[in-house]
């Protein structure tokens, strides 16, 4: 009876030092569920807690989709082969008698740039206008036009694309970057692309702007290799910008890893999120605690909140619990967004755990309580 007495009493006194510890404060990985629950408060800039439910996740718009505009999507090919300004064409002309008007026999009269105006001017043919010729009519008007003043001249044309004929590509998901020439073989931006050994990485992630002019347009290179239609045609001095998704966002609490996780995939669920930092921590995770912070549009706040006077982002919290049946669903359903945060909490048994570990220490057994305070 005497043992069951003070052992009673090292109980009471053991409880009494559990409630000290734990209103002082141990360590912990962040705010509890019932801090961020409680986030809106009297704040000078409010912060909103939103339940994930249907609504939520049907209201919350998707990943946006990016296409190129229908003036690049029914812009034609280029014909190949056809002249066009600041290109290079390099004659040499051969003549059948000694005393030709270039001295006879083989004569190259060097490397002649199309101007501006599109024309060009040979010796003894005058001004021609080049672009939008072939080689093949240059070559014709050029020997019909000789051919007055030396009898039958063969003329061979080689032809060099310039800047007006040339497309450039940059950014660090391409295989090669510089400038291109437009030939018959990369007309179209798919081939000129694998022309230059393609995208480096995963594809999913890999971005396509096209600037023409002062037009720029902006297309995920996956949605184009799936639809042939969004293949464009090229056209002279077209800047092709190729780059990663810098998509991120931040893991802390109760998660496998924490830290800046740059995304997996394009649109990237909550589920995914969760099981690319390791899913939840068996050992301190509270389930029912999922958040996402984020920076919402001011239109999406006012539909999710149910007001009409928002004119600038809010601070939104949403919360995911997990433990429900449609928890799972719900967390898959809800996209994270580029620069968001993604905090789990810990279990409230995860504070209570620290603090007894803190009295008897990790690993101690009831023979440890029995002797403390002896």
């Amino acid at each position: 009876m005497k043992n069951s007495h003070a052992l009673v009493k090292k109980m009471g006194m053991f409880t009494v030092l559990l409630a000290v510890l734990a209103s002082c404060g141990l360590p912990r990985g962040g705010p509890n569920k019932a801090e961020l629950l409680n986030a809106g408060g009297e704040q000078a800039i409010p912060t909103y807690v939103v339940t994930v439910d249907e609504r939520v996740t049907q209201t919350l718009p998707a990943a946006p989709k990016t296409a190129f505009p229908t003036s690049f999507v029914k812009a034609p090919a280029l014909t190949p082969g056809r002249i066009r300004p600041g290109d290079t064409l390099k004659f040499t002309i051969f003549e059948n008698i000694d005393d030709g008007i270039f001295s006879g026999g083989a004569s190259s009269i060097g490397s002649l740039q199309v101007d501006e105006s599109g024309f060009i001017f040979v010796p003894y043919a005058g001004r021609i206008r080049a672009v939008g010729n072939s080689p093949e009519r240059m070559r014709q008007i050029i020997t019909e036009r000789l051919g007055e003043k030396t009898p039958s001249p063969q003329i061979v044309i080689e032809r060099t694309a310039g800047d007006g004929g040339t497309v450039s590509i940059v950014g660090d998901a391409v295989g090669a970057q510089g400038s291109f020439p437009l030939q018959r073989s990369n007309l179209r931006l798919m081939e000129m692309l694998a022309s230059v050994g393609g995208v480096i990485g995963d594809p999913e992630l890999v971005s396509v702007i096209i600037t023409r002019g002062s037009h720029r347009a902006e297309m995920a290179y996956e949605d184009i290799y799936d639809n042939p239609r969004y293949n464009v045609a090229l056209r002279p001095g077209d800047r092709i910008t190729v780059e990663r998704d810098s998509s991120r966002f931040t893991a802390l609490g109760a998660t496998g890893t924490q830290g800046i996780v740059p995304f997996e995939r394009k649109n990237l669920s909550a589920l995914e999120a969760i099981a690319q930092v390791g899913g939840l921590n068996n050992a301190a995770a509270d389930p029912t605690g999922v958040f996402v912070v984020r920076d919402e549009k001011a239109d999406i706040a006012n539909l999710i909140i149910g007001r009409s006077d928002f004119v600038a982002d809010q601070r939104l919290i949403y919360v995911i619990n997990l433990t429900e049946p449609s928890g799972l669903f719900l967390a898959r359903n809800f996209n994270v967004q580029d620069d968001d945060t993604l905090y789990v909490t810990e279990a409230p048994f995860t504070q209570w755990t620290k603090t007894l570990n803190a009295i008897v220490g990790t690993g101690s057994s009831f023979q440890s309580l029995e002797s403390f305070g002896s």
